[in-house]
């Protein structure tokens, strides 16, 4: 009997060691993972100048955004899917501004499937969603294809920047944090105003509008021209219609045509071969988004090719 306790304890200790463990290997990765660094070219697609005036570049940016801006090129995944990888990346590292696990925003590329990822996770899946990560992916893949890697993660890193600055969806109760937003799609920059070049799609701030629709004397030229046409549509339909046809004036009774007919001559048959829809993306082209890894930390995302 005593024997048989001693075995279930023995049990439950070492199945709470399995249970302990991994988690245990992931928090001592995340703590002692080097947050001040942020280029990852395993891939070895830049020289050490360009290396080091991104990761001087992420530095300064993160400091002003309380972001961590990470890049990572590769040469294979291991098998992986690149949205995997850098979900993977995320949970055992747990990159961040300050924190494990904090503000992160990647920019991840495989040389050998052409795969181009960007998430957002905590602070920036907000600032950085889908629409915005796609709109960044959009831009800097020429550059990508055409080999140009520096210009293209240097386009990362400002878009990325500027949009960390420009809340998103003002005014519906969306995330408020320590952020330098003024309004107006604009963001601080060492204490000026800096309006970025962003996509119009997203409306800042009510202004009011200028717009020539909205004029009153466009409104009433545009109005007298519609009434117009409906007057000239209803007067070509006031002569009446034509009701007399080749029947009106015959008489059945009297007329010698007694019977018509149709012959059947020939039958034409063409065939035409359906184009088939191409399934393929692309270069460039999109798709996806955001999700959860399987540490349970949600993020924004955009995939492509390049």
């Amino acid at each position: 009997m005593r024997e048989r306790n001693m075995r279930k304890r023995r049990f439950l200790v070492l199945l709470m060691m399995l249970l302990v463990l991994p988690w245990g290997m992931s928090t001592a990765k995340a703590e002692t993972f080097d947050r001040n660094h942020y280029i990852y070219d395993n891939a070895h697609l830049l020289t050490d100048d360009e290396s080091a005036e991104l990761q001087q570049v992420a530095s300064e940016y993160g400091k002003e955004r309380e972001t961590a801006f990470i890049i990572i090129t590769l040469d294979g995944t291991n098998g992986k899917d690149i949205v995997q990888y850098v979900e993977d990346f995320y949970d055992e590292h747990g990159p961040g501004y300050d924190q494990p696990h904090g503000n992160t925003a990647f920019l991840a590329i495989d040389m050998n499937e052409r795969d181009v990822y960007l998430a957002g996770f905590k602070k920036a899946e907000q600032y950085l969603d889908d629409s915005r990560l796609d709109l960044i992916r959009e831009e800097l893949t020429p550059d990508l294809s055409g080999g140009q890697y520096f210009a293209a993660f240097s386009t990362f890193m400002n878009r990325a920047y500027e949009y960390m600055g420009i809340e998103p969806d003002v005014g519906n109760g969306s995330y408020t944090g320590n952020g330098s937003d003024v309004g107006n799609g604009s963001y601080m920059d060492n204490g000026s105003i800096v309006s970025p070049q962003v996509n119009n799609h997203y409306e800042f701030a009510d202004q009011p509008s200028t717009t020539i629709f909205f004029r009153w004397w466009f409104q009433l030229i545009v109005s007298l021209i519609i009434a117009g046409v409906v007057v000239m549509i209803m007067a070509y339909g006031a002569g009446g219609r034509v009701t007399v046809n080749a029947r009106t004036y015959m008489d059945s009774h009297r007329s010698k045509v007694v019977n018509q007919y149709d012959n059947f001559v020939r039958q034409t048959v063409t065939k035409q071969r359906k184009p088939s829809t191409n399934t393929n993306s692309g270069i460039g082209g999109g798709g996806g988004g955001g999700g959860v890894t399987r540490g349970g930390h949600s993020h924004s995302g955009s995939r492509g090719k390049f």
